[in-house]
């Protein structure tokens, strides 16, 4: 009997990249699954039921206890987060007015015997994939650049839904509010490089390395971001499906018997 032939190196890779595709094909689907193709629930809301939600221990009490502090954590009860968009709003602006002044001025200066360098976070990108460092160029470039920006992105789009009420695509806007949650503390990559290096670059008269204005600027733009991711309340992007709802009709009596 003869052995049985084994598949091929080209096959065995064309069998790999296919198995790669359907996986991708599957997280792309996920995460663009529309509402249309898979329609919500229709679960009653705590408000219908006159309830409201601890926003510290999600212990559920009446609508009447709003305001009070909540029987189980004593945190004050609040149907929605006060004064949620007009507080996201003002960090927001304020973090992007700041992200001007982060990219360009210098986040690190270096003082030495052969003179003064200024580098932003930009020319540090440069610096490291010029260098030969792209993998940590392009580590600083995600974490420094594009990570606050799509966060400043997210929330506007957000808070752009609230404003217009729109029910487009809400579970994904839901998750889109928890991926900034679980990005905003990956900002700060440039600040601990700088904070470190100045803590440990102790050369006296040969070199010395002290934050410059950019770092503050580009601390303040995280800090801000964060503030607005949680002085924004994800519970009012339901209100407007809640809002939009058909009431419901009672029944009939002779429907009841």
């Amino acid at each position: 009997m003869t052995a049985p032939l084994r598949p091929s190196r080209t096959a065995r890779a064309r069998e790999r990249l296919a198995r790669s595709r359907r996986a991708a094909a599957e997280v792309v689907a996920e995460l663009t699954d529309d509402d249309e193709r898979t329609p919500l629930a229709e679960v009653p809301t705590a408000a219908s039921r006159g309830l409201v939600s601890c926003h510290a221990c999600d212990l559920l009490s009446p609508v009447a206890l709003d305001g009070e502090p909540c029987p189980r954590c004593g945190a004050t009860l609040h149907r929605r987060k006060p004064a949620s968009l007009a507080r996201a709003w003002a960090f927001l602006l304020s973090a992007y007015i700041l992200y001007i002044p982060a990219n360009l001025l210098p986040v690190m200066v270096t003082e030495s015997i052969l003179g003064t360098q200024r580098d932003t976070i930009m020319s540090g990108i440069i610096y490291l994939w010029l260098s030969g460092s792209h993998l940590l160029a392009g580590v600083v470039l995600i974490a420094s650049i594009m990570v606050p920006l799509l966060k400043m992105m997210i929330l506007t789009l957000l808070l752009v839904s609230v404003h217009f009420r729109s029910t487009w695509r809400i579970r994904q806007q839901t998750r889109l509010y928890g991926l900034v949650e679980i990005i905003g503390r990956w900002s700060m990559l440039d600040i601990f490089v700088v904070a470190l290096l100045a803590s440990l670059v102790r050369a006296g008269a040969l070199a010395t390395i002290i934050p410059g204005a950019g770092a503050l600027a580009f601390g303040a733009v995280v800090v801000l971001t964060m503030l607005a991711s949680l002085s924004f309340d994800p519970r009012l992007l339901w209100d407007a499906l809640d809002a939009k709802a058909p009431p419901k009709l009672p029944e009939p009596d002779n429907a009841r018997s």
